[in-house]
């Protein structure tokens, strides 16, 4: 299990332009099988999303973000161990 921890590199109404698009994204990405169990959206600092998966197909999958697409977002995948889901605070994998 892996959090894909994007960053924004444009301005949020570059961002906002794209955002249509990335929900769409997320939206196949849950219909392919590549399951997202949780997802947040900050609008100017990044956002997180918790995938499952082999680390190649998720790196493969997030590649294809349009916010990292058009050059708005990078990502960086941190792995997740389940037995600390119940204790682990999100906000804290991205410090």
């Amino acid at each position: 299990m892996f959090v894909i921890a994007l960053t924004y590199t444009a301005s949020i109404e570059v961002l906002d332009g794209h955002l249509a698009d990335h929900r769409a994204w997320l939206d196949q990405g849950i219909a392919d099988g590549w399951l997202l169990l949780a997802g947040r959206r900050e609008p100017r600092t990044g956002g997180i999303l918790l995938a499952r998966g082999t680390k190649a197909d998720i790196q493969e999958k997030a590649a294809t973000d349009p916010f990292v697409v058009n050059g708005a977002a990078s990502f960086e995948l941190i792995e997740f161990l389940p037995a600390r889901a119940a204790s682990v605070n999100l906000d804290t994998l991205l410090t």
